[in-house]
């Protein structure tokens, strides 16, 4: 398990999150949400969840399942219904109650990465689906974090190789269908009539080349695989699925709104 205590990640994914008001990071959003909306867009169920930067930054909108639900590990006022309020490595979801999980970058910014990816695969029923979402070492992004002293937006969280990530799906019983590297924009800021060039353009369709900044892997779980039943300490924190209002089981959320709002959401 990769452990970092010495990091602050929970900074680091604030920085991430204002990143994506940049003209660079609402490329990159926009290029995202295509490619997850065209790739996605066939699936059905009852229960779709995202794990990622923020709910405001919703990916797989044109999917058709009853019921879609964020999650994000800090609480504010203004948090809308539908959205959980829980760390990644620790989801306040029953085990095989979700048919579609989103992972939006979600490894890249925890200290827990292998922790996530099982979690997704806890939550996720057998035949469900699995998109994860996380930068690519292997492009010019990846050169740019080696020799960035930054921790700011993306350079902040880590660059977890492409296998890596494949290889933790196939222990955790899935099948990957599709991994795609995407955006070959360089890592620069732009701005303008010319911030895509023809270069970005021709590109940005060739599921082949291994150096986007990117990557999206899509994996099935096979309804033979089993995840360990989380701890007993824990069960406290998985909230039923009977509404969409908002719960919070996060380790930034206080004990008192915790308490209030999975007592609400258990009535």
């Amino acid at each position: 398990m990769i452990k970092s205590d010495a990091v602050d990640f929970s900074a680091r994914h604030e920085s991430f999150e204002r990143w994506f008001q940049t003209p660079l990071g609402r490329a990159l959003l926009a290029d995202q949400r295509r490619f997850v909306d065209a790739e996605l867009q066939r699936l059905t169920g009852a229960r779709q969840l995202q794990v990622g930067v923020s709910h405001r930054l919703p990916l797989a909108t044109g999917t058709d399942f009853a019921q879609r639900i964020m999650t994000t590990p800090r609480w504010n006022p203004q948090i809308p219904d539908g959205v959980a309020i829980c760390d990644a490595d620790e989801l306040a979801f029953p085990g095989d109650s979700m048919d579609l999980v989103v992972l939006h970058h979600t490894a890249d910014f925890s200290p827990y990465p292998h922790e996530v990816i099982r979690e997704a695969a806890r939550v996720l029923r057998g035949e469900g689906t699995m998109a994860l979402i996380g930068f690519n070492p292997l492009s010019l992004w990846g050169v740019r974090k080696l020799i960035s002293r930054s921790n700011e937006g993306p350079w902040g969280g880590r660059f977890l190789l492409r296998g890596r990530m494949e290889d933790w799906l196939h222990l955790l019983g899935f099948n990957v269908e599709a991994s795609v590297t995407r955006f070959f924009r360089s890592p620069l800021q732009r701005s303008g009539r010319k911030a895509v060039s023809r270069i970005d353009n021709r590109l940005s369709g060739n599921r082949f080349l291994p150096v986007g900044a990117y990557y999206c892997i899509l994996a099935k779980k096979r309804v033979h695989a089993r995840i360990p039943r989380r701890p007993a300490w824990r069960q406290s924190k998985v909230i039923s699925l009977t509404g969409t209002g908002t719960v919070g089981a996060s380790r930034g959320c206080s004990r008192g709104i915790a308490a209030e709002t999975e007592h609400k959401y258990q009535n």
